[in-house]
């Protein structure tokens, strides 16, 4: 019998800013680790019959090899969970919990026994993430705005300028909607449009460039820094994810 792949698959979400992914690794031979580079989102994953939250990484964050079996996940874009679980998000940073530690049980527990019942945890996911949105609002604007700057490029000051934010305000807003201040954000999403850059084909040192680093040496530095790893690695490795049906290693999938 031919052996089976782990297979991963995401959609956008009907809530904006989002996106839903699930997650199949069949039994078998344990495979080698698996890391997950920052990208500025928070995860809300099923797995195993729990509600796992993860939260925005500063660093790698390494998958288990061990785990085994399916899950069901809603990727946020930065500043959007908070606001929906109701915790900041700093207080998640580089931490996986269980959302049990967050919320009352019983809340929990409804919510868990909806997605055991669900032919689609996946969609019952998002059906869930939808209803909650309309309860709790929009994310503030302003960090939303934030966000957006920060994502097209846009160097901290201009950003903080444009939406008339002074820099500890900025700070301590920032904290509370990605988990860290804007620098730390803005070196985050200029690390993915290098690498999504390089993904299209780009040289190096072009891909560097035109996501914002001064160089490709800034681009190997950052990288070694936020991912722990070298660019020429971090693409074989890729590259032998996609011929095995895995998630590529920049996505924000993990089970916890």
């Amino acid at each position: 019998m031919p052996r089976r792949h782990q297979r991963y698959q995401e959609r956008p979400s009907r809530l904006d800013e989002a996106v839903v992914w699930t997650l199949d690794v069949p039994p078998g031979p344990e495979r080698s680790a698996r890391s997950v580079l920052p990208d500025g989102c928070m995860d809300l994953i099923w797995t195993a019959g729990r509600l796992i939250v993860a939260g925005p990484d500063t660093h790698a964050f390494e998958v288990d090899p061990r785990n085994r079996g399916s899950c069901a996940a809603i990727r946020f874009a930065p500043g959007i969970a908070p606001v929906l679980l109701g915790v900041p998000a700093h207080e998640l940073r580089d931490h996986r919990v269980g959302l049990t530690e967050l919320w009352p049980r019983r809340a929990v527990a409804a919510l868990t026994a909806r997605l055991a019942r669900s032919a689609d945890p996946a969609a019952a996911l998002e059906e869930f993430a939808l209803a909650r949105s309309a309860d709790t609002g929009p994310p503030d604007p302003l960090t939303a705005a934030v966000a957006d700057g920060l994502r097209r490029g846009r160097s901290v000051a201009s950003t903080a300028a444009e939406v008339g934010l002074g820099a500890r305000q900025l700070h301590r807003r920032s904290l509370a909607a990605f988990g860290y201040g804007p620098k730390m954000l803005a070196r985050i999403l200029r690390l993915q449009r290098a690498l999504a850059l390089v993904r299209t084909g780009l040289p190096y040192a072009e891909a560097a460039c035109a996501a914002g680093c001064t160089d490709q040496a800034h681009l190997a530095r950052e990288m070694r820094d936020l991912a722990g790893t070298t660019l020429g690695a971090y693409f074989a490795a890729g590259e032998a994810a996609a011929n095995n049906d895995t998630p590529h290693p920049s996505g924000s999938s993990t089970t916890a």
